[in-house]
């Protein structure tokens, strides 16, 4: 049986599994603590998550979604959120829309202030999914359900369609 309310005060935050921790570089970046809240709750199409960011911390690299759309809406703290070319002052009470599209679109939440951020993050719930990641160049394609995949590339190290048919 699902719970139909939550208080934030409630949810219990847990950093990424060592086996999708950030790692090198990347680790002294990104370091997101993250309550999951839409299965709980029993969310079906759309996904809700608490995320928490340390002073200095990002949560994930800057990327944009090309199927899925995400709405952030910071609860405490302070921070900027990159939003295709530019940078927004964020602050609790702000609601930012990031629909579905190319690097106008791209967006990552930076906490810019001395305290904790926190921040609600609501998306749909779309597979497949393709994430792209204009700072490295990078790509994702995500499948989610039994017989799930995942594979982050670069398109210049794309197969060709007939290669070992």
């Amino acid at each position: 049986m699902h719970r139909c309310v939550i208080n934030l005060d409630e949810v219990e935050l847990h950093s990424f599994p060592p086996e999708h921790a950030p790692s090198g570089a990347a680790a002294e970046r990104f370091a997101p603590r993250i309550g999951m809240l839409g299965r709980p709750l029993g969310a079906l199409k759309l996904g809700y998550n608490l995320i928490a960011l340390a002073p200095g911390k990002r949560a994930f690299p800057f990327h944009s979604h090309r199927v899925n759309e995400e709405m952030f809406f910071v609860v405490a703290g302070q921070g900027e959120i990159r939003l295709g070319d530019d940078r927004h002052a964020l602050r609790a009470g702000d609601v930012v829309a990031c629909p579905a599209g190319g690097p106008e679109t791209a967006h990552q939440i930076l906490n810019t202030g001395d305290v904790e951020l926190r921040y609600l993050a609501v998306s749909t719930q779309e597979s497949p999914e393709v994430c792209m990641y204009p700072d490295s160049g990078k790509y994702a394609v995500m499948v989610d359900g039994e017989g799930g995949f995942r594979t982050v590339g670069r398109p210049e190290e794309s197969l060709s369609y007939w290669e070992d048919e």
